[in-house]
C-alpha cells in the first residue's frame, strides 16, 4: 500500500514534468506499461512508483527501444527479457559502429582539401564496406 505521505501527481503534472502530451502516458497504459491508481473521480494518480516507470520508458526510448521491448525490460516474468535485451545491445553496438564510421567520414570530409569529396580516395576508402561489390571503384578516381 502507499504511503499516505506520498503526493500522488494528476496524468497532467506527470506530462508536463516529463515534456510529454497526456495522450503518450494513456497509450501507454493502454499497452500495459504503466497502471496509475485512480482517485474516487477516477481521475489517474501517479505515485512515486508510476514516475519511476515513466523515467524508465523515456529513457529507453531515448535509448531507442520499442514499446514491446520496454514491456520486457519492465515486465516482472523474467522469460524472454534476456533475449529481447541482448537483441537490444547487440543493436545498440552495430548503431555505434556506424556512428564512429560516419563520425571519421565526417572529420574526414571537413578536413580534406578535395573539391569533390566523392573523388578523394581516402574519402572513398571509408566507403569500402558499401563499395565491396564494386571492387574497381574504391581506388578510381
Amino acid at each position: 500500500m502507499k504511503s499516505s505521505a506520498e503526493r500522488p501527481w494528476s496524468v497532467g503534472e506527470v506530462a508536463e514534468r516529463f515534456s510529454l502530451p497526456t495522450n503518450v502516458l494513456r497509450h501507454w497504459e493502454s499497452v500495459g506499461l504503466l497502471a496509475p491508481e485512480r482517485d474516487a473521480a477516477g481521475r489517474r494518480r501517479y505515485g512515486r512508483d508510476d514516475v519511476v516507470r515513466v523515467a524508465v520508458i523515456v529513457r529507453s526510448k531515448d535509448a531507442g527501444m520499442s514499446l514491446d521491448q520496454i514491456a520486457h525490460l519492465l515486465e516482472r516474468d523474467m522469460s524472454g527479457r534476456h533475449r529481447v535485451l541482448q537483441a537490444h545491445i547487440d543493436d545498440l553496438d552495430r548503431r555505434m559502429a556506424e556512428m564512429r564510421r560516419s563520425k571519421a567520414m565526417t572529420e574526414h570530409a571537413l578536413n580534406c582539401s578535395a573539391h569533390d569529396i566523392s573523388t578523394c580516395p581516402r574519402f572513398r576508402a571509408a566507403l569500402s564496406d558499401v563499395l565491396g561489390e564494386f571492387p574497381d571503384l574504391q581506388t578510381a578516381g
